[in-house]
């Protein structure tokens, strides 16, 4: 599947050119009214928003400080798009969370650039953070919402990590979020299921207590929740491409 963009902006001519340049990478919706925003995202899986600054009503500025003030939304990319090109237009962009900036008038090529960028480095942190053991939870994140969320959620993982079946609705509960906002959140932070996010944040936490050498694998194993410690090894292996017995040799 390509990834999805919202285009927002209240001249229906540069949606369409937007699209056009865009349409052969990636999914297209667009909006010329950026009230519409919360309702489109919350039936949309989108990936980056890319949104004009000059618009009436809402601007682009006021647009970016709601989204990434929202605990749903913060955790969408978010390019803005704007004729303005005074360096102060420029910093109060990316002061109030912008991820990126591009000038009117653009090149196709350039803004394209831009999205691959963003979406490909988001992409190679997620991966980064999958594969490697000692990784912490936060430095998967956008920004500091984020961080933080992402701290409280592991902490909810790993205080309940003796229930085997630890539950969705416990987990939103605790974040005091609705489920349908916590699957699309991790989905977007980490581009793994919630069911693989609280594997990965048990199978950390049995790589930090054998980094410090206090305990044995079997012990760790019974203090992660796993059915035994073959499970335990098998999980591991799948996860980090290493058994836990390669892990401690690596440290």
């Amino acid at each position: 599947m390509k990834p999805l963009i919202l285009l927002i902006d209240d001249n229906a001519e540069i949606l369409e050119f937007i699209e056009d340049s865009l349409t052969k990478d990636y999914d297209i919706i667009k909006t010329q009214d950026p009230s519409k925003v919360d309702f489109i995202l919350k039936r949309n899986p989108v990936s980056l928003i890319i949104s004009d600054v000059m618009m009436p009503i809402i601007d682009g500025f006021e647009l970016c400080k709601r989204l990434k003030a929202s605990t749903q939304w913060n955790h969408i990319p978010l390019l803005l798009l704007t004729a303005k090109n005074t360096l102060l237009s420029k910093i109060e962009g990316l002061e109030i969370g912008a991820d990126a900036y591009v000038e009117k008038p653009f090149s196709p090529r350039h803004l394209k650039a831009q999205i691959a960028s963003l979406l490909t480095n988001r992409s190679m942190i997620k991966a980064y953070f999958s594969r490697s053991p000692l990784i912490h939870f936060k430095s998967i994140a956008n920004n500091r919402e984020d961080e933080v969320f992402m701290e409280r959620l592991n902490q909810v993982i790993i205080d309940n990590m003796e229930k085997s079946d630890l539950q969705s609705e416990h987990l939103a509960d605790a974040l005091f979020i609705s489920k349908p906002t916590l699957y699309r959140k991790i989905r977007s932070i980490t581009e793994v299921s919630l069911v693989e996010l609280i594997t990965v944040a048990r199978l950390k936490k049995a790589a930090e207590l054998l980094a410090t050498g206090d305990y044995r694998i079997s012990e760790v194993s019974n203090i992660t929740g796993f059915n035994s410690p073959n499970h335990f090894s098998r999980t591991f292996l799948r996860q980090f491409k290493m058994s836990p017995t390669a892990f401690l040799k690596s440290l």
